[in-house]
């Protein structure tokens, strides 16, 4: 069975290669550039051999300003070449990550609802942002590095030994055991360093949580409590934190000691060696150039494995994200297909429902119905009665495990469901606003209507004069939610939006019965003119909706428990009756 860890590597670098591949000819110049940078680094070992044998030891001012002349000419080659390398990694990395967060969002704003009710958004932020920054940092950096002090390392080696064999064989006894720590401790920092990840994103997850309810935090007096959760929260990041540092430290103390401890070895074997004749001093320069070029590129390379780990912990929670499936999908060959506009009949044939998070309850429980086109249902009945599930199931954000929806005459699920969600406008309880401004919020279901449809849709929803009394009336910028709306001047934003859309179907979650009188006399204004001429399925909360539905289903405990009209209901229904006493009566 294969190995979690080795998969989730794979998974990794996989990834990073997905991304990498459309910019291989750029990767291609980088790593042209680096070759040669390394390279020139390398021979500078030579030169200062040249230097120090025949510009020092001769005493020949010709030959010292030919050697130098060399030197300032490699000096110039290794800078154009590191502009080259930092420029083309630099940007490869921005790139890369650019698109990776384009196909992260791209992928998460397709999945299914429910994943983001068994995943926290703030730690799906944090991975879209910090472990995308993380990425992009090792793969326009330290990926870079890695490369360019491996072939340091490898050439070094090499040239070490045409120096000099003998001083050679030191610096690779030396060899293993500078690796063996790499490898102990390296795995080590990966897996510190993918719990060091999440205990941030748990961070971030409480920031949110808490600031995006700072009212009820500060009406509740919970900020001394917030403040103990949060430093533990911080404290718990920075423990993790701590023992990957500590791992790290280790690893890196351990490759400075052996490496020099080596270098100072051979020095002494080398400097014996000049002393009796045996190597020329320019060949001692030369071997402790490359020597330190070796020490020091292992010494980067100690930190830099320590990066890559840390990216590979980040790699694979982006990966995670991307392997995420939805259980909402297309069918592959669309069997049914529906004019451009429904007639709007829709036929809810024993319909069960449970959602993943609670298995056992059904929240829809063998459910059947018939809505004719253009008719008004109104759902009613106690709250988690399974009104707002049927919304979410109309709307394919789940699907029933027994049963089926048709929409004239068609299987749901046998329709792409960006064309089924087209036959619907939802005005929810909660009117979903977004930062931006009136008019963007307004069009948000129809981009490229113009302006005098928007305010047309507004004057429909008697939302036009308050509007236009705004700073920058359509212009008027909104902050996160509508902050600074009422939930009137939400609501009718909402049904403007609905009616911009011009959908065949309504679902509207009626939520006048938390407004104050004036906004919900100016909603029932604008919803007749919303209800015409479309299906409408109604949560109500008001009499005055019940009153105007053709019918209405009663529900209790997912299960539809009677249909009829107002006057029907309240004689032969008793829950509808008591439901009505209590909620719907205006005393």
């Amino acid at each position: 069975m294969p190995d979690p860890a080795h998969l989730s590597q794979r998974r990794a670098l996989l990834l990073t290669w997905r991304f990498l591949r459309p910019y291989r000819g750029r990767a291609l110049l980088a790593l042209l550039a680096l070759v040669v940078t390394a390279a020139i680094t390398l021979s500078i070992g030579q030169c200062i051999r040249l230097l120090v044998d025949q510009g020092f030891m001769t005493r020949s001012a010709h030959q010292l300003n030919q050697t130098i002349g060399l030197f300032l000419l490699l000096i110039l080659a290794l800078a154009v070449g590191t502009f080259s390398r930092f420029y083309l990694v630099s940007w490869i990395g921005e790139r890369c990550v650019a698109d990776i967060r384009r196909a992260v969002f791209d992928h998460l704003v397709g999945l299914h609802p429910g994943f983001f009710e068994e995943n926290r958004s703030s730690e799906i932020q944090s991975r879209l942002t910090a472990d995308t920054t993380l990425l992009q940092s090792v793969i326009g950096s330290s990926l870079s590095m890695f490369l360019r002090n491996a072939l340091m390392v490898v050439g070094g080696v090499v040239l070490l030994f045409i120096t000099n064999p003998k001083l050679t064989s030191i610096v690779v006894v030396a060899l293993p055991l500078v690796l063996a720590p790499i490898l102990l401790f390296g795995r080590r920092v990966r897996r510190l360093s993918r719990q060091s990840q999440d205990r941030v994103a748990d961070v971030g997850s409480y920031v949110a949580e808490t600031l995006g309810q700072i009212k009820t935090v500060q009406a509740y007096n919970h900020q001394a409590r917030d403040r103990e959760l949060f430093a533990e929260t911080v404290e718990a990041a920075f423990a993790v934190a701590r023992q990957r540092i500590a791992q790290r430290a280790w690893l890196i103390t351990l490759v400075i000691v052996l490496v020099l401890g080596a270098v100072g070895v051979m020095l002494w074997v080398g400097g014996m060696d000049v002393i009796a004749g045996r190597i020329s001093a320019g060949e001692l320069a030369a071997f402790v150039f490359y020597s330190l070029i070796v020490g020091s590129a292992f010494g980067t390379l100690s930190e830099v494995i320590g990066e890559l780990q840390r990216a590979a912990g980040a790699a694979e929670r982006i990966a995670e994200l991307l392997a995420a499936t939805s259980t909402i999908l297309a069918p592959e060959t669309p069997r049914a297909s529906i004019n451009t506009r429904a007639s709007g009949r829709i036929e809810l044939q024993q319909l069960t429902f449970a959602y993943p998070s609670r298995p056992a309850v059904a929240a829809i429980d063998d459910l059947t119905l018939i809505i004719e086109p253009g008719q008004t249902l109104a759902l009613v009945g106690p709250s988690g009665a399974g009104k707002s599930t049927l919304f979410d199931l109309l709307l394919r954000f789940y699907d029933p495990q027994q049963g089926r929806i048709l929409l004239d005459g068609q299987p749901i699920t046998a329709l792409v469901p960006e064309h089924l969600r087209g036959q619907y406008a939802l005005v929810a309880q909660n009117p979903a606003l977004f930062r931006g401004t009136v008019e963007a919020n307004i069009r948000y279901g129809r981009p490229e209507a113009s302006l005098a449809e928007v305010e047309a849709a507004a004057r429909g929803a008697h939302a036009d004069t308050f509007i236009r009394q705004l700073p920058q009336g359509y212009q008027t910028l909104l902050g996160e939610g509508g902050i600074g709306l009422s939930g009137g001047q939400k609501q009718r934003l909402a049904i403007a939006r609905a009616l911009l859309v011009d959908a065949p179907i309504l679902l509207l979650d009626e939520a006048t019965s938390a407004l104050d009188a004036q906004s919900e006399h100016l909603i029932q204004q604008a919803l007749p003119r919303l209800m015409a001429g479309r299906t409408t399925l109604v949560i109500a909360h008001r009499l005055a909706t019940v009153q105007h539905a053709d019918r209405i289903a009663v529900i209790d405990q997912g299960r539809l428990v009677a249909v009829g009209t107002h006057r029907q209901l309240i004689e032969h229904n008793a829950l509808y009756a008591r439901l009505a006493q209590l909620q719907f009566s205006t005393g």
